[in-house]
């Protein structure tokens, strides 16, 4: 697993541990290199990013389930301006949708590890886990190959 460097005011969940947020299942997996999202168990619905409340019934009630760590870019763009405050040194850098195989989930992540005039459509990539400065952990694709 590879260390980044992200500032903590970017980042939508800082507090990963259970105490913090009902999702922390989700960041415990990815340490462990694993994609995760929830299924509700009352009417089964799988979601894409995890929940805490189903929008079909309501429940509160899931099972951690676990997604594929491949699939291809639906689509991409490159990041040249404008990047986020502490990302700037990374322009450009290459942002993706990527289809997981077998599920109907496309997740919005960052494309690592390659350049915007590398990526085509439907190139395979393959999930990433990295550990951030601060002991925190997140995810990114990277090219397959």
């Amino acid at each position: 697993m590879t260390t980044i460097v992200l500032p903590y005011m970017l980042d939508f969940y800082p507090l990963q541990d259970e105490d913090n947020t009902r999702i922390h299942q989700f960041y415990a997996s990815l340490r462990e290199g694993k994609l995760t999202t929830t299924k509700c168990k009352d009417c089964g619905g799988l979601f894409w990013p995890p929940r805490v409340a189903c929008p079909g019934c309501n429940s509160d009630q899931f099972e951690w389930v676990e997604l594929p760590d491949e699939g291809e870019l639906y689509a991409f763009t490159a990041m040249l301006l404008g990047a986020p405050l502490g990302m700037e040194k990374d322009v450009p850098f290459v942002l993706g949708m990527v289809q997981l195989d077998g599920t109907e989930f496309k997740v919005l992540s960052r494309i690592g590890n390659t350049k915007y005039e590398d990526c085509s459509l439907g190139m395979r990539v393959k999930l990433e886990t990295y550990e951030l400065e601060d002991g925190r952990v997140w995810f990114r694709f990277v090219p397959a190959d």
